[in-house]
């Protein structure tokens, strides 16, 4: 096989690898390239996705359907169908569907590195210290 055949299966398989169901939704990965990805994300009725914080990507998101809960630093903000937010990188994030319907949402990252090992969630950090047992 070609070397440029072999790139295009490697984009292949890092897309497929971050696609598929979480246990709050689904993700798909519609296109990626070097410095950006676009992934359809939808999230169930009364679920959300862990706050997290990124270094190297930036992060848009559109709301397609539903209502999104977007806690970005210090600010949360309610986004309906056809709003959108801007999460920038080194800012600690998260969303979540308060509706009864699916909140499907359109991600665009962009950055200079979009591997999964850029994702620090809060207990990583120490930001958040888990409630201790009883």
């Amino acid at each position: 096989m070609t070397e440029n055949g072999n790139n295009e299966q490697l984009k292949v398989h890092e897309a497929s690898s971050h696609s598929g169901t979480r246990y709050w939704g689904n993700v798909e990965v519609i296109e990626e390239g070097e410095t950006y990805r676009i992934s359809r994300i939808e999230i169930k009725p009364r679920h959300g996705i862990k706050p997290q914080i990124h270094y190297h990507r930036n992060e848009h998101w559109v709301v397609v359907s539903g209502v999104a809960k977007v806690t970005c630093g210090n600010e949360e903000i309610l986004l309906c169908r056809n709003q959108s937010t801007y999460v920038p990188s080194a800012t600690l994030h998260k969303v979540e569907n308060p509706g009864s319907i699916p909140l499907v949402i359109l991600e665009i990252q962009n950055g200079e590195y979009l591997g999964e090992d850029d994702t620090e969630r809060p207990y990583d950090l120490n930001l958040v210290k888990p409630a201790p047992e009883s």
